[in-house]
This record gives structure tokens, C-alpha cells and sequence, in this order.
């Protein structure tokens, strides 16, 4: 595969059993799958590197027809997750893992020729920091969500534990994305510009924090704050990774505070619905220019 992509949205797909206040929904995740489909449905060459078992095949046919390249492993089980939100709130939830499907690593992304990716890992140990510096030799721009590191499996349930390596390995990432519950716990502040500085003294150069209410963009020493539009809220997971997904896919052509400006609206949409991003940039135009000052800087 000689392409040249211009992202890459790297880390296992799930299979989602999502449980709320008003109701169960099965559906397919992983932070590939949402952050893949709403860069490209901003036009964006993707291409997708994760691992899944052969009966979620469905997956890969959907990328396949929407245009999205992939490079896939096979395993005997995909990644099977529970996520519970008791409240309204989509910052308070429980994980559960039943199985997984194993670590992705620099051989998976050898000789990928792609402009910016984007590491959602599910949980600690799914995609290391050899991938990251695979990827940072190719030239590649390399985001990094902090909720695949700060997540460790103890038993069946996803435990957040202090993260030993963060300092090495964000020395090697140019954006840091985290919800501020992760924030939190990772850098100690309750804070959100106060946590968006600790995580950007340690390397990256822009750092996009999301939490209830929208997104904020911390690049350049200059604080960008969005806020999130939903007329219903109804597809909450996959908040984190359609925002980062977009954010980086917007980040292409734009600066940083366009790029959250889109990002939000992109998101905002998004949480309309279960499942992927599918709405039109007609869509996300409209709710730019309704809810984000016309689109002005």
C-alpha cells in the first residue's frame, strides 16, 4: 500500500453493549470507528489500523463503503465492552471488558505514509509507545486520547491507575486529547486551563479537553472554549473520539481555533445519534454560523 493518507485513526474496535437510563443499545465502537468516519465524512483521505474477530466483519465492510482504507488483524475475539451511565452525565460512566483483542503495534503501521493519527486505544497496553514513535519517524502529526492509557483492566472491570510512563510517552505526542475526569486524575488539577497546562508542560504543543458542556483548545498559549449543542442527547459515546477525530481532520487546512470550532459542531451533531457521525457539512455548517458566532473568529 503505497497512499498517501492524510489521517489515521489507530486502536481496536469494540462491541458495544451501552446501557443508560433510558434503555440498552448494542452498537458498533472503538475509538477508530467514530473518529475515522467523521474525518471522512469531512472529506478526509482515512485510513484505519485496528484488530477485530472475523464475525465483525460488518465493520470493515462499512469502511469499505464509505470510501475508508484499513489495515486489519484478525483475532479469535474482538474487544467486548459494557459502558454504564447512570445519570444524564456522560463524564460519569463504568467500564467492563469481557474480552479483548489484543496490542497493535509499530509493525502494524510499517511504512505508513499519512500526514496525522490519531492513537484511541480502549485501555492501557493496546497501542504503545513503540507505535507512536513508529509513526513519529514517518513525519506524521500524532494525537494521542488519554482515556487508552489512564484505563487498566483489573478482572473485567477498566480501573483508572496512575500512568508511570506519561512523561515519556508525551514527550512524543503533539496533541493530548482528555475528558477533564481524566485530566483530573492524571495531572491532579480540577482546573481545566490549569490541567490543559500541566499536560502541554510536558511535551505536546496543543491540548483539546472535553467535559459536559463542550470542548476547550489549549495551542499557542491561547485558550479556544466551544460549547456542545445536542438537541437531544442520545449518542454519548463517542463524544471523545468524533471530537479528536474531527478536530484533527479539520486541523489539516485550519488552525487550531477553527479546528475546535469545528470539532464542537461536528460533536454536537454527533451526540444526536447512536453510533458514527453521518450527517451532512451542510449539517455542520448551519450549527456553526446558528451557535458559534457565525463562524467568526
Amino acid at each position: 500500500m503505497n497512499d498517501v493518507f492524510e489521517l489515521a485513526c489507530i486502536g481496536n474496535y469494540t462491541k458495544d453493549t451501552i446501557i443508560t437510563p433510558s434503555g440498552t443499545n448494542f452498537t458498533d465502537g472503538g475509538a477508530i470507528n467514530y473518529s475515522a468516519h467523521a474525518a471522512n465524512l469531512m472529506g478526509v483521505k482515512t485510513i484505519v489500523v485496528t484488530r477485530l474477530a472475523k464475525e465483525d466483519y460488518r465493520v470493515i465492510e462499512k469502511f469499505e463503503k464509505e470510501g475508508i482504507a484499513y489495515r486489519v488483524t484478525y483475532t479469535p475475539s474482538s474487544t467486548l465492552m459494557e459502558l454504564y451511565y447512570p445519570t444524564i452525565d456522560p463524564d460519569i460512566r463504568t467500564l467492563s471488558v469481557e474480552a479483548t483483542a489484543g496490542t497493535i503495534t509499530a509493525e502494524d503501521v510499517d511504512g505508513l505514509k499519512v500526514k496525522s493519527a490519531v492513537i484511541g486505544p480502549s485501555l492501557r497496553g493496546e497501542v504503545g509507545l513503540d507505535v507512536i514513535k513508529a509513526l513519529k519517524g514517518y513525519g506524521a502529526t500524532v494525537a494521542a486520547d488519554m482515556q487508552g492509557y489512564i484505563r487498566v483492566l483489573r478482572d473485567k472491570e477498566l480501573k483508572y491507575e496512575p500512568w508511570g510512563g506519561m512523561k515519556e510517552t508525551l514527550q512524543w505526542v503533539d496533541v493530548v486529547k482528555s475528558d477533564m475526569v481524566e485530566a483530573e486524575f492524571l495531572t491532579g488539577e480540577t482546573d481545566i486551563r490549569s490541567a490543559a497546562k500541566v499536560y502541554a508542560s510536558m511535551g505536546p504543543k496543543e491540548i483539546v479537553l472535553t467535559h459536559r458542556d463542550g470542548m476547550m483548545v489549549f495551542a499557542g498559549g491561547e485558550f479556544f472554549e466551544f460549547g456542545f449543542y445536542p438537541k437531544e442527547l442520545i449518542g454519548r459515546s463517542g463524544r471523545g473520539d468524533t471530537c479528536i477525530g474531527s478536530y484533527m481532520a479539520a486541523r489539516l487546512t485550519n488552525p487550531p481555533q477553527q479546528a475546535g470550532r469545528w470539532s464542537a459542531a461536528v460533536t454536537s451533531l454527533k451526540m444526536e445519534n447512536l453510533g458514527p457521525f453521518h450527517r451532512s457539512m451542510a449539517d455542520v455548517e448551519e450549527l456553526i454560523h446558528s451557535k458559534y458566532n457565525h463562524g467568526a473568529f
